[in-house]
């Protein structure tokens, strides 16, 4: 991805005028004298010389003709700005210099740690590329970009730059949807000294449970793409442990991966209907994985990877002492498998703004992918029964006429037991942007889940906390599912307070259930609601990319809806 900007002199348009007639006057006065005038004479061939040599050492040649010439990079300069332009005047106020002295900016060793090329390795536009988009993904920047700035004997030197956001949140969590609060208290920090490190000290209060969980991660110990992640939770109705030490395939080039995640989670689990639980059980959950993986890397355009792993995976359910009403208990089940694994990727990211972000860049794959896994759980390796688990999923992405972008994926998962499928799940979704005019967009999205003979823990619902915004949370379940959205979004150049990037949505949805699982009543149809509501856009903070304040009106559904539903939630999108 290669951004191109426009560059302009610091001199107002008005000023610029003003000089131009007033070197205007005084050439009319002067007209005969400067005719007369003789010539100036020619600079010396020394000094022609070297400014030849000067220019031809700031030009850049293309990237074909810079991989013809077997140049290699030079200098790599890392520019990682603060929170706040101190430069900018509109930014130069007591609050924001505050800011920028109490945050610890990003170290750059992090940054260079995420490069992936270096100086005196042969020069790639795909590795810079790929190395923005690596850093583009690290939740304490808000931005990043890496260019070439020019090119002398042989080498080209590169200008990486950043800008973080403020990382520490010792504050009070509050969302609504579905006609449901969630509250809390988070003292949370992802960027510990600019190390990259989050610790998460949290207390919160949902629909669910209440929660108290410190969490502690890096995405890049030591300065490597190892990636840790430990968390203790204490909740009202159970205990939470997880582990997870990984190092992913975090690019086109990496040629080896491997990893293990250990999860023990005990809680009470609800199963909905109509907004209201209708069953509730406990819920005992021990897993592990670990897996190694192999990779060609990139080869005209495309990775191959191979995976080889192995699983434990046990649920067991039981009657809960904080539930009165009609219990059904799921079997337990434990499944213990080695399992193999396919990718097969291709390269073909674009770089927009202002699609589900606010004056971000935002990075898009229309690249084709396809992924594989497919196991052998037997009861030689303790499994309670002898199925086949496989997973399928596969993903596409297309550039249209008239400013389209259409993104379509599917997925497909289950178990196979003596030739019988068992909690099957398929899932397919179709997303379309629509450019219209300078900020505006029209986006839309189809989707459709369907399953068969799930398991009673695993529910297909539709509500307020999944695409019918005038609707109660997890208001309808079925077996199957589908939903459309469409919202006409406004992207505004409005930045009040230069903490806000500000947006507008108009949205309209509708979706229905099919099936009637145990414990459902019979699906009310086709619901469908419209509202409309404001996009804050977090220009300056880690925590939530885009707040969302919306109203929505149902216009069907059953008895006791309201009329109108308050949403404030924190989202990553649009």
């Amino acid at each position: 991805m290669t951004e191109i900007r426009k560059h302009r002199c610091g001199a107002s348009p008005h000023v610029i005028a003003w000089i131009s007639a007033a070197a205007s006057l005084v050439l009319s006065h002067q007209g005969l004298a400067a005719s007369a005038a003789p010539a100036p004479p020619p600079p010396p061939a020394h000094t022609a010389c070297c400014a030849a040599r000067k220019a031809s050492a700031h030009a850049l040649p293309s990237d074909a003709e810079l991989e013809r010439l077997h140049a290699v990079f030079g200098r790599i300069e890392i520019r990682n700005e603060n929170i706040f332009n101190l430069n900018n005047p509109k930014d130069d106020n007591v609050l924001f210099r505050l800011a920028d002295r109490l945050h610890h900016p990003t170290r750059r060793s992090l940054i260079r740690a995420q490069l992936l090329f270096h100086s005196g390795e042969p020069f790639s536009r795909h590795l810079m590329d790929e190395s923005a988009r690596l850093l583009r993904t690290d939740p304490y920047f808000y931005d990043a970009t890496i260019r070439p700035v020019r090119y002398h004997d042989g080498r080209v030197d590169v200008l990486v730059r950043t800008r973080d956001v403020w990382t520490l949140n010792p504050g009070f969590d509050f969302g609504r949807s579905g006609g449901t609060n969630t509250t809390g208290v988070t003292l949370e920090d992802i960027n510990v000294l600019g190390t990259g490190t989050a610790i998460a000290l949290k207390d919160l209060h949902s629909v669910d449970r209440s929660e108290k969980a410190v969490e502690v991660s890096n995405q890049h110990l030591w300065g490597t793409w190892t990636n840790v992640d430990v968390a203790y939770g204490e909740l009202s109705d159970g205990l939470l442990r997880s582990l997870t030490i990984d190092r992913p395939f975090y690019s086109f080039e990496t040629h080896y991966a491997g990893g293990v995640s250990l999860n023990d989670t005990t809680l009470d689990d609800s199963l909905y209907d109509l907004g209201r639980v209708v069953d509730k059980f406990a819920a005992q959950t021990k897993y592990f994985q670990g897996y190694v993986g192999w990779s060609p890397g990139l080869v005209r355009g495309w990775t191959q990877r191979f995976m080889l792993g192995w699983t434990y995976d046990r649920h067991r359910f039981a009657p809960t002492p904080r539930w009165s009403g009609p219990t059904l208990l799921p079997a337990n089940r434990k499944f213990v498998y080695p399992w193999v694994q396919f990718n097969w990727l291709q390269n073909q990211y674009v770089a927009l703004r202002n699609h589900n972000q606010i004056h971000r860049i935002e990075d898009f794959n229309l690249g084709v992918s396809v992924t594989a896994r497919v196991g052998w759980a037997s009861g030689a390796f303790g499994s309670s029964q002898n199925v086949v688990p496989f997973m399928l999923s596969a993903s596409d992405g297309y550039m249209l006429p008239h400013g389209d972008m259409l993104l379509v994926s599917s997925s497909f998962s289950g178990r196979m037991r003596h030739g019988t499928l068992e909690n099957g799940l398929l899932q397919a979704s179709v997303v379309n942007f629509l450019d219209q005019a300078p900020g505006w967009l029209l986006y839309s999205a189809l989707s459709a889940t369907a399953g068969h003979r799930l398991t009673l823990d695993n529910q297909i619902l539709l509500g307020g906390d999944s695409g019918l915004e005038g609707y109660p949370l997890r208001y309808q379940d079925g077996t199957a599912s589908a939903l459309f959205t469409v919202q006409e979004r406004w992207f505004s150049h409005w930045y009040p307070l230069r903490l806000f990037r500000v947006g507008a949505a108009v949205f309209f949805d509708m979706g229905r259930t099919w099936g009637r699982p145990p414990l459902a009543q019979p699906s009310l149809g086709l619901l469908e609601d419209a509202g409309f509501g404001l996009r804050l856009g977090n220009a300056r903070t880690a925590f939530g990319n885009v707040i969302h304040v919306d109203l929505a009106f149902p216009i069907n559904g059953g008895a006791g809806i309201q009329h109108v539903q308050f949403l404030v939630q924190t989202q990553k999108q649009f």
